[in-house]
């Protein structure tokens, strides 16, 4: 048991100092990364869609690279918002790692790429774990999911800086709770913003696109109390020792730098 958690905290300690590279090489050319997690089905694709074809429109220079274990459909589809879109096909692996996408963006990057959106695996476990070099972590729930998705998921929900419910226009049909929502979201997560979306309707496609823009001109992102609270234990004991995650294999603690970046990895805070 012993060496299983020595050779998961060596995958994340090496995934931290990729990530860590990662931001830098983004910092450097001005693009502002922006990791997406969900479960499947939540319907992340089709809003990402929307927030690139409204991108591209107004100007702003938008890429895309999603993930997932099989298939090119995701990115195929991405492609008709007009946006340069990659695919990362995982061959089974439950999540992205910073080394990953570095790979697939050399080479490939448009300059001058404003905004990288990254849609990760659809899974709420292991990629709450793993820094992708991002510079905004949105958690994405759909109302057909249930009101208890952040509380049955607090490390994905916890570490976000930003939850946004989707499919509101089917919110009444499937008589979705959104107060019993919001207050699972606050128990795990206290302040984090909230947005309502559809991409069906385009309900808070535009506020949520605005979000981003706002983060990529410098504006201060949430700091969720789950990353300072996991901070302040890696700064009292010392080290890096992981905790049980909710898929009951053990995990890094999550923490955050001064920049505002939320670093889901095992070492202390790069300066």
């Amino acid at each position: 048991m012993c060496r299983t958690v020595d050779l998961h905290q060596a995958v994340l300690a090496r995934n931290d100092e990729n990530a860590l590279a990662l931001r830098s090489y983004l910092g450097d050319r001005g693009t502002v990364a922006v990791n997406l997690l969900s479960s499947p089905g939540s319907g992340k694709t089709a809003l990402l869609e929307q927030l690139l074809t409204r991108a591209v429109a107004g100007g702003t220079p938008a890429a895309a690279v999603t993930a997932d274990l099989a298939t090119e459909n995701d990115a195929t589809r991405l492609a008709r918002s007009g946006a340069p879109v990659q695919q990362i096909l995982t061959d089974g692996l439950c999540h992205l790692e910073a080394g990953m996408l570095r790979r697939r963006l050399e080479g490939w990057l448009p300059e001058g790429t404003r905004l990288l959106f990254v849609e990760n695996v659809g899974n709420l476990v292991c990629p709450a774990s793993y820094d992708l070099g991002e510079t905004l972590r949105i958690a994405l729930a759909s109302v057909t999911e249930g009101e208890d998705k952040p509380v049955k998921y607090p490390t994905a929900f916890g570490l976000a800086q930003l939850v946004v419910i989707t499919k509101t226009d089917l919110a009444d049909a499937v008589g979705f709770d959104r107060d019993a929502f919001l207050a699972g979201v606050r128990q795990v997560n206290p302040g984090v913003p909230v947005l309502e979306t559809s991409a069906r309707t385009g309900q808070g496609v535009d506020a949520l696109l605005a979000h981003v823009l706002r983060r990529a001109a410098g504006e201060e992102t949430h700091v969720p109390v789950l990353a300072r609270q996991h901070e302040r234990h890696l700064h009292r004991h010392g080290n890096g020792q992981g905790h049980p995650a909710e898929d009951g294999h053990t995990h890094a603690d999550g923490h955050t730098h001064a920049d505002g970046h939320v670093r889901p990895g095992v070492r202390g805070p790069a300066r």
